[in-house]
């Protein structure tokens, strides 16, 4: 999956989601449950967000603002 982001918000919306659906369930450590049976993540984030390079931007000046990120579903 990737997503484009051109505005700050946006970004932070996808950002978290992103963060959220990639770590799972956060249990408590007193709970007693075993490692195989807790949630795990639905997300596997590849590499950090990509910004538009100094050429794309003087190409296109609407690049300036985008973020790209992308991440794998495991599900």
């Amino acid at each position: 999956m990737a997503i484009i982001s051109f505005h700050s918000l946006e970004d932070r919306i996808v950002k978290r989601f992103m963060r959220d659906m990639a770590q799972g369930d956060k249990l408590p450590k007193s709970v007693p449950i075993r490692a195989a049976d807790v949630p795990q993540g639905q997300l596997r984030l590849i590499g950090k967000a990509t910004r538009a390079s100094m050429a794309e931007v003087a190409a296109n000046p609407r690049a300036r603002s985008a973020v790209l990120r992308v991440a794998e579903r495991l599900i």
